[in-house]
């Protein structure tokens, strides 16, 4: 019998911090971990496949499932919206496999808010003017749109404090190293465990003779 939930860890960064580079190493070298994946009004990009990256839908379409409150977290970024989707952050999670939100501070916010089984992981620079070659050497954005996460930036990295853990990107494979620790060690820590087993021991202890 498997009545163990999954972990959603919730990683979020300014934007160049190198998240996503992170996140899809950690989905290539930790078993029992994947993606889970946001809607959004954004356009796809070129190497970016529906229900793979994103679902990719209209604004109308996402005010329609905001109404129906169908959303574990959204916000709007750059003028985009991008939400988590309730039922299937449930049904998944029931399957005892952990995954991986990568959202911003905001939407990680909601979702402390609402979900036990989470833990916050936030992913610094090693400083400002490294994130911003990161962004220039995209060479995917237009200069205003990069001013414009550079501003975003230090808002972002304000919240850094409301977060579980916090790792500087500075080396890529200390970065993932250290991320895979904190994974490893939710998985075996004994507090977190209990929160699986709750219900379970909550049964023994009201069964009686």
């Amino acid at each position: 019998m498997n009545n163990k939930s999954g972990t959603l860890f919730i990683i979020a960064a300014p934007s160049g911090a190198g998240k996503t580079s992170l996140i899809k190493s950690l989905i290539s070298k930790v078993d029992n971990l994947d993606v889970s994946i946001s809607y959004t009004t954004r356009k796809p990009r070129a190497d970016e496949k529906e229900g793979e990256a994103y679902f990719f839908v209209d604004e109308n379409e996402f005010k329609e499932l905001i109404n129906k409150n169908h959303f574990l977290e959204y916000a709007k970024v750059f003028d985009n919206y991008y939400g988590t989707s309730k039922s299937w952050v449930d049904k998944e999670m029931l399957t005892g496999r952990n995954f991986i939100l990568e959202i911003d501070w905001q939407g990680a916010q909601q979702v402390k808010s609402q979900l036990r089984n989470s833990v916050g992981i936030f992913i610094l620079p090693p400083d400002y003017h490294t994130l911003r070659k990161r962004l220039v050497g995209r060479q995917n954005d237009e200069q205003e749109i990069i001013d414009h996460r550079m501003n975003a930036a230090r808002e972002e990295i304000s919240h850094y404090k409301e977060f579980d853990y916090i790792v500087i990107n500075d080396d890529f494979e200390q970065a993932l190293s250290e991320i895979k620790t904190i994974i490893a060690a939710t998985n075996l820590g004994s507090c977190r465990q209990s929160a699986f087993y709750d219900d379970f021991v909550g049964q023994i202890m009201a069964q009686k003779d």
